[in-house]
Formats: C-alpha cells, sequence, structure tokens
C-alpha cells in the first residue's frame, strides 16, 4: 500500500512538472529573430563618396556627414549618419520635408524662395547652435545655387515631437517649412556628432 501511495505521488509530481514547464514555454516570448541590417544603397555610396571629396577640398570634416535621401517615403528612415571613414552608416533616423506652405504636400517639391516653404535640395554647412522656438537648433548655410537662401528662409536643422522615433512606414510624418526636422532624441543624437567636432559638418539632402 505505501509503495502504491509513493509511486502515485511520484507519478502526480511528474504531471505537475510537465504541466508547470508547457506553461512556461508558452508564457516565454520567442526569441526575437535578428533584424538584418539594411544595405548601403550604390545612390548613398556615391553620395558618400562626392561628399568626402568636398569635405576635404572645403576644409570640412572628413569622418562624418550627414546625408538625406528625398527619395525614400517619410515613414522610412532617411537621415543617414554616414561613417567616411569605414564607409557604414552610424545611425539612421526620420526627417521631414518641406510642405510648401500647403496644408499637405502630396509627393515632393523644392524651393530656393524667400517664403516658399520646401524643402532645398543641396549642400549645407552645419552652423552654429542656438535655442529657437523648438529648443536646440543647428543654423544651416546652403552651399549651392538650389539652396543659397537657407539662411535667409531660417531652414534650420532642429526637432520636433511630431516626429516618431522610429519607423511608421507604410505612413507619413508630418511636414515641416523647409526645415529639416528630426526627433527629439535623434536630434540629442546629432548634437553630440556636431559639438565635437573641430571642423564643420557636411549635410546633403538629394533626390
Amino acid at each position: 500500500m505505501k509503495r502504491f501511495l509513493k509511486l502515485l505521488l511520484l507519478l502526480f509530481s511528474s504531471i505537475i512538472i510537465i504541466s508547470a514547464a508547457w506553461y512556461y514555454k508558452k508564457l516565454k516570448p520567442a526569441a526575437s529573430p535578428a533584424v538584418a541590417a539594411k544595405p548601403v544603397s550604390q545612390s548613398l555610396t556615391q553620395h558618400a563618396k562626392k561628399a568626402k571629396a568636398y569635405a576635404n577640398q572645403k576644409g570640412y570634416n572628413t569622418s562624418v556627414c550627414f546625408l538625406i535621401d528625398m527619395r525614400v517615403a517619410s515613414g522610412t528612415n532617411r537621415f543617414y549618419v554616414y561613417n567616411l571613414k569605414t564607409d557604414n552608416i552610424d545611425a539612421a533616423a526620420l526627417v521631414t520635408h518641406g510642405r510648401c506652405n500647403k496644408n499637405w504636400l502630396q509627393g515632393r517639391q523644392y524651393g530656393n524662395k524667400a517664403g516658399c516653404g520646401c524643402t532645398s535640395l543641396g549642400r549645407y554647412k552645419i552652423g552654429a547652435a542656438y535655442q529657437g522656438r523648438f529648443g536646440l537648433a543647428y543654423k544651416l548655410h546652403g552651399l549651392d545655387s538650389s539652396n543659397s537662401n537657407a539662411f535667409k528662409r531660417y531652414v534650420v536643422l532642429h526637432s520636433h515631437s511630431c516626429v516618431p522615433a522610429q519607423e511608421v512606414d507604410p505612413y507619413p510624418i508630418c511636414q515641416s517649412d523647409g526645415c529639416p526636422t528630426v526627433a527629439p532624441g535623434f536630434l540629442k543624437t546629432l548634437a553630440k556628432i556636431i559639438d565635437a567636432s573641430q571642423q564643420p559638418i557636411l549635410l546633403w539632402i538629394y533626390e
């Protein structure tokens, strides 16, 4: 009788252990699959190569530059911190484009006239930091004929809470009055790079 009770108790304990293991397995979240790094596009590589040559010639930072590809949907990361030494993307994030004074701009439109509210394509020198209506911002100096009025248009690099910290594609993000606007957290990342640089950093908005 005692032997039977021991066997019964052992069987009962085994059932409890197996059940508990099964239940724990159901509750435990599955391991997240490795996120594949996005390959560096040929266009990005070409612009980075040209940016490095320009930086060498003009005395800009030759270790890093900022590249913005306007062909990429606004809900997808298209602001790249590009490492010119390793030819890799160190960081990427969302960035706005100008709405050209419309309630909502469909597609892309560019401009350089004062008051146009559009994004201006071209290369920019990132200038001095200041505290503006959106907090920390960096002045931008247009270096090409396509963005020569950027400074007088008050086109600056700043952040806004309307810009998400993560990709939201296929949904678009908010639009600006021509400023490349990023998420607050990403601006902090950029600020560390800009403020630590002994030479001006090149920002290039292209299509």
